[in-house]
């Protein structure tokens, strides 16, 4: 049994050096189209704890990065402190930008509050936190906006919005749901979000943004924001967004080949495969006795 367990070890080491290796993916460079600098984000991200999610918020900095991020913003159901953790980490371990946030979670809508310090009560009118959200100089994105919600965006509360997720995970597979978040997205003049509503399962970014910008911080994404300058790829041929970024992108090439996340290398294949085979040997290792297998 000895053999076995040294077995397991060393598959068990094997994983997690090849997975680490595999992590540490090169820099991949922004675009920079018609003077703009094009980056990728995604604005619906979630950290435990307090949000239902399994990673910490500096694991979930560094997935974003590994999977091409250059932005995300970490918004906590109704709090905004977890965002602020996951911002000060990235910041001291290089990774992407982290913009401070939250998911305004209400019986009757979702909103993200995104650019903002401190936290906007749930407790109100969507128009009404629409409002605070702007007093902090942030900007409101309708989260996930299906036809149970329409009826909290009044005319109000629509003209104020800054944008809506015109694409979510939730919609593939389901045409009905994708012609949903389409007709809220088309009621008004709203900037097009693409959102991955990452929880720690799937890949974070699966739906993301890109964010036509001027300079690659937290006030030139949200200006970019305010002003319509995004383009989202629902992976099926179309694409929302402003239609002379559209045009400028298609006469480019490079945004349509990078959608999308990373596919999982050798290195990470290896890990995965190595680590299933390091844990099935530990597990049998432990049954098995000199007198044989201990059930």
């Amino acid at each position: 049994m000895k053999t076995l367990r040294w077995i397991a070890a060393g598959l068990l080491v094997a994983s997690a050096a090849a997975g680490t290796i595999g992590d540490a993916r090169p820099a991949r460079p922004r675009p920079i189209l018609g003077g703009y600098h094009v980056m990728a984000t995604d604005f619906h991200v979630h950290s435990f704890p307090l949000s239902w999610a399994t990673l910490s918020p500096w694991d979930t900095a560094m997935e974003a990065q590994r999977q091409g991020l250059d932005a995300i913003a970490i918004v906590g159901h109704n709090h905004v402190w977890v965002s602020k953790v996951g911002r000060w980490f990235s910041r001291m371990a290089g990774g992407p930008l982290v913009i401070t946030g939250e998911e305004i979670v209400s019986a009757h809508y979702h909103l993200l509050a995104i650019g903002i310090d401190s936290t906007v009560d749930w407790r109100q009118t969507a128009k009404s936190a629409i409002d605070q959200i702007h007093r902090q100089r942030g900007v409101a994105i309708a989260a996930h906006p299906l036809a149970a919600s329409w009826a909290a965006y009044d005319g109000g509360a629509r003209r104020a919005l800054d944008g809506a997720e015109v694409l979510h995970p939730m919609v593939y597979g389901r045409e009905d749901l994708a012609a949903q978040l389409r007709q809220f997205y088309d009621s008004a003049p709203l900037t097009a979000i693409g959102d991955s509503d990452y929880h720690g399962l799937g890949p974070i970014g699966l739906c993301r943004t890109y964010v036509f910008t001027k300079e690659e911080t937290q006030p030139g994404i949200l200006d970019a924001i305010r002003h319509g300058r995004t383009l989202v790829y629902d992976g099926a041929g179309h694409i929302y967004g402003d239609t002379a970024l559209i045009r400028l992108a298609a006469a480019d090439g490079r945004l349509a080949r990078i959608v999308g996340t990373p596919a999982a290398g050798f290195l990470d294949l290896f890990s995965r495969i190595a680590g299933v085979l390091g844990l099935t040997a530990s597990g049998i290792a432990g049954l098995v006795t000199k007198e044989g297998f201990r059930l």
